[in-house]
Order: structure tokens, then sequence, then C-alpha cells
């Protein structure tokens, strides 16, 4: 194995009813653990996401109203997904833009408490398209020599993210073989919520990335328009996000 592990990683990928991380919900999971010593476990399971999936989702993935309609929510696996997950750092392709946020925003309304601060995140989307400029099937070819059988299955997808981060790590030396350099090289930005509303500038201070304020200290707009903070918690802001701008306005206090 080219990649040097200190914990577990889970390396996984969703499959949804669209690609709003507020509003949309999870219908499929699919979870591959990498043990430091090699060894692989994979789970993968339909969720019924309590809402209709819309027919150009279906389009996408497959899976229909009726593939779900007997399935448990995400609310009842939610604490055994959690433990499953514990003490685990995360791979995925486009999981930090994507994955990560709906799979935070999944916990939080099922009022599971997740700490993913300490986790390390890889995504080999970002390492693929900064070298090759890529998709994951063109990836999966160019990297593994392979073509993907059933792209947009989640158990598919899963397993040729490992597989090509593999490759990854053989084919480029300098990105180095750690969780941690891994992480480092995935990164493009510093965001502090998982949505990348709120980020780190150059100075270390959280900044607004959207929006009016965008460039703008947080702290220094909730003192000087503090319904600027209400705003945001009644709007349509992901649920990690208004946790986020809850603790800057408890620090301020």
């Amino acid at each position: 194995m080219n990649l040097k592990l200190k914990r577990p990683i889970i390396f996984f990928d969703l499959e949804t009813t669209g690609v709003d991380t507020s509003n949309d919900r999870i219908v499929e999971i699919s979870l591959v653990k990498v043990s430091p010593d090699g060894t692989k476990s994979v789970k993968t399971r339909r969720i019924n996401p309590e809402m209709h999936i819309p027919e150009e989702a279906t389009a996408v993935h497959g899976i229909t109203d009726e593939d779900v309609k007997d399935e448990p929510t995400f609310r009842q696996i939610a604490k055994s997904l959690a433990a499953y997950i514990e003490g685990c750092d995360f791979g995925g392709f486009n999981s930090n833009r994507f994955d990560l946020p709906m799979l935070v925003e999944e916990f939080m309304r099922a009022g599971v408490d997740v700490d993913f601060r300490k986790r390390k995140f890889i995504d080999v989307q970002t390492i693929f398209h900064r070298k090759e400029q890529r998709t994951l099937v063109a990836a999966y070819k160019f990297y593994c020599d392979k073509d993907l059988e059933n792209a947009h299955s989640a158990e598919a997808d899963t397993m040729a993210t490992y597989e090509v981060l593999e490759a990854q790590i053989e084919r480029y030396p300098d990105l180095g073989d750690t969780v941690e350099q891994l992480a480092e090289f995935s990164t493009t930005s510093a965001n502090v919520d998982f949505a990348g509303r709120i980020a780190l500038n150059d100075k270390g201070v959280e900044v607004f990335t959207f929006g009016k304020y965008r460039g703008q200290s947080v702290e220094e707009i909730f003192r000087k328009e503090p319904s600027y903070y209400n705003w945001m918690m009644d709007g349509d802001f992901p649920q990690y996000t208004k946790k986020v701008i809850t603790e800057i306005r408890l620090r301020m206090k």
C-alpha cells in the first residue's frame, strides 16, 4: 500500500436528491475504511431521504423513491455511522466541496454531534485537477488503465477513488504518502465552515467569502451590524455555517 496511515481513513461517496447541502438529502452512502495495516472494509447503504427524489437526480444515480421507501432514514443510522467513522480521516472525489458538507449537515439535522475539526481530508479530485485536469472516469482510466464500470453508483465511485489515490501517490513522489501531506495538498482554501462561507484570511482572521461583506472580518461586521448575524441564522445557510458564526458570536461576548 502506497498510502501511509497513522489511523484509519474513510473513503466515501454520496448519492443525493440534489446538490443543495442545506435542503437536499442523502439517498445512498458508501464507505471504504482502510486501516493502517492495509485491510479494507466496505459498507454501502441506501437511505430514505424523506422527500421526493427528483427525476434529474434519478437520471444520474438511478435511485428512485420506490428503491428507498423501505430503507432507514439518516436519523436512524446516524449514531451507528458516527461510531463507525470515529477517529478516522476522510478521502473522496470532490468530497471537500460537496460530500463532506452534505454529510456534516445530515449529522446536524439528526442531532448527532460529530467533531470533524480534528480530522484530515484528502480530496482526490483536487489532486487530480491540479495535476491532470480530468473527471473521475478519465482519472480511473488515466491512473489505473481501467474502465470504470457502474459510474455514479456510490460503491463503484468510492472504490475507484481509493484506487486512483493509490496510483497518484505512486506517480507523484512530491505528493508524499501521509494523510497530513495529502490533505494539505488537497486543501485549496482555509475554510472555517465546510460550505466555504467563512474562511481565514492571510492574517488568520475569520472573514466572509460571500455577499456585500466579502473579505471583511466576521467579528467586525457582527459588532457594526448585529442584525447580520440574525439574518444569517434565519436564512437558508447550512447548519454547520450557523454553528460556526454562533461560536464566533459567543466568543465575542
